[in-house]
């Protein structure tokens, strides 16, 4: 068993309100959230009144304990005002993929038995269309303003009083995600209010941040990488958070360059825009102290050449899923000049780790033992909403959470993530890594982007199968062929790892957090 370097923090068992906006006395007039793109500032003393307002609102509209709101929004600063006065007015909250289609959007609210709906007017026709495919809905509200919908700017002029609920941090759910799809049916994931509050008294030993800090939020707030990293943790010690509603490269920078960021939380396609575009020679980073990766599996040489070029220590990454709340390991910002290239960093404060063998579960591994990845602590999930089976598959009865992620651990407590268990490609008994050969074809200079899945050929073997994305003309490079890709592979790795097929495509299916979304690309050509 591995455990964390990091003393035991105390379990936060507070609501997650209290327990993010509860020093928002002692932060009043600093900045808290900003417009990244037309410079709206709220500070703490606005988004802890007005949350407060729009919760009186919410609950004289008819939220209340024990009901699901479903929160269907891109980034704005609205959007931690209309979470934390929905967890304030008793509900969970169910985040919903902006770009949802309609079916996918009416699903979730099925499946989340979801009550209400707050949206924003670009989105308001997919949200009217869910709810009436779902059913079930009382009310839509929009964050800005719309014909016939109450609005949350609205309630902030509400003379209701302040809901008063028995919350209950341990036991009641704050929020509900869905975990992203990529190796099943989406599933709502139950994250208590202490489980999210604790996570963030976890991580923050390792990533320190406070008044003076300016955190970039341009990763999906409805991920809970991004309701964590830019919304929760900076917010709760007093960091201004930048907001931007997308990933645009020249809105990035340009945030980026005017307003100082000092740091970044990104997945690892921003940190290839960051090392290999032309356009970022073109502004002012020099405000950036570190940059973290997480999400998906990030390339050392990649994390090298980005850090190289920003002059910045080497990209940290992290590491962790959405059923844990989500952070379970990440590279202490102290710690990222010395790191070894390519951990996922140490395990966070109160944290435990099992590495078991693939060949034999029961089995546990020592160090430099490769297997698969077992967490126990108390960001571990509650379980899967309305799933017990799905629950009990996941978290055994010790507790040890299976995340069917595949690394090891060195001599230092470095942990490394080499691919998941069930993407592993076994080329004739042999086990083939994607994440490996993906960061390989990144070093050609005429690869902007890969993909590979594991697909089975004419004589029955699972092969290696690469989805590749040349670069832009404007580049200058002649566009690799079918056989040079394959050769550039070939002459880099032993045989049973070499790409059998190759298939050109305009863009790598991706969720918002950046992972490869593989289902979609096999059986594609």
């Amino acid at each position: 068993m591995f455990r964390s370097e990091y003393a035991d923090v105390p379990a936060v068992e507070l609501p997650i309100h209290d327990a993010v906006l509860g020093g928002a006395a002692e932060f009043a007039d600093e900045p808290a959230l900003i417009d990244g793109t037309d410079g709206t500032t709220l500070t703490y003393a606005q988004v802890d009144r007005f949350h407060r307002s729009i919760a009186a609102g919410l609950a004289e509209a008819g939220v209340a304990k024990g009901d699901v709101l479903a929160l269907h929004s891109p980034n704005t600063v609205a959007f931690p005002l209309a979470f934390y006065a929905a967890t304030r007015a008793g509900a969970a909250v169910t985040t919903v993929h902006p770009l949802a289609t309609p079916e996918e959007f009416a699903k979730q609210l099925r499946d989340s038995a979801a009550r209400w709906i707050v949206t924003v007017s670009p989105f308001l026709e997919a949200a009217r269309r869910a709810a009436e495919l779902a059913g079930g809905v009382e009310e839509i509200f929009v964050c800005d303003s719309a014909p016939g919908h109450r609005s949350l700017a609205d309630m902030l002029a509400s003379t209701a009083p302040e809901p008063v609920v028995d919350i209950d941090p341990v036991e009641d759910v704050a929020a509900l995600p869905y975990s992203s799809g990529t190796t099943g049916v989406p599933k709502g994931v139950m994250l208590t209010h202490s489980q999210i509050a604790t996570n963030l008294a976890q991580l923050e030993p390792a990533v320190p941040t406070g008044p003076g800090d300016r955190i970039l939020a341009v990763l999906p707030f409805f991920h809970i990488y991004g309701l964590t990293a830019l919304m929760n943790a900076p917010l709760r010690k007093g960091a201004a958070v930048v907001v931007l509603p997308r990933f645009d490269l020249e809105t990035f920078l340009a945030a980026i360059q005017n307003h100082r960021i000092t740091g970044l939380y990104v997945a690892p396609p921003i940190v290839l825009a960051l090392a290999k575009h032309p356009a970022v020679a073109q502004y002012d980073l020099s405000s950036l102290k570190y940059i973290i990766s997480a999400a998906a599996p990030l390339d050392a040489n990649l994390a090298a050449a980005c850090s190289q070029r920003l002059g910045l220590p080497p990209v940290g990454q992290a590491y962790g899923m959405t059923e844990l709340s989500p952070g379970t390991h990440v590279v202490p910002v102290q710690d990222m000049p010395t790191a070894p290239p390519g951990t996922v960093g140490k395990l966070i404060a109160g944290t435990e780790m099992r590495i078991v063998s693939l060949d034999d579960p029961d089995k546990d591994l020592g160090t430099g033992e490769t297997g698969e990845l077992l967490i126990r602590g108390p960001q571990v999930m509650k379980g899967y909403l309305g799933r017990p089976d799905d629950t009990a598959a996941m978290i055994d009865e010790d507790g040890w959470l299976h995340t069917g992620d595949v690394g090891h651990v060195d001599d230092g407590g470095w942990t490394f993530v080499v691919d998941r268990v069930k993407e592993l490609i076994k080329y004739k008994g042999f086990q083939v890594a994607p994440a490996e050969l993906e960061a390989l074809l990144l070093t050609h200079p005429g690869i902007a982007d890969a993909a590979v899945v594991g697909e089975y050929n004419d004589d029955n073997n699972e092969v290696p199968h690469a989805y590749v994305v040349r670069q832009s003309a404007a580049v200058d490079l002649p566009e690799p062929t079918e056989g040079e890709v394959m050769m550039y592979v070939a002459e880099r790795v032993a045989p049973y790892k070499r790409v059998r097929r190759v298939t050109f495509i305009d863009a790598v299916p991706r969720a918002a957090s950046g992972k490869i979304l593989r289902r979609e690309l096999r059986g594609r050509s």
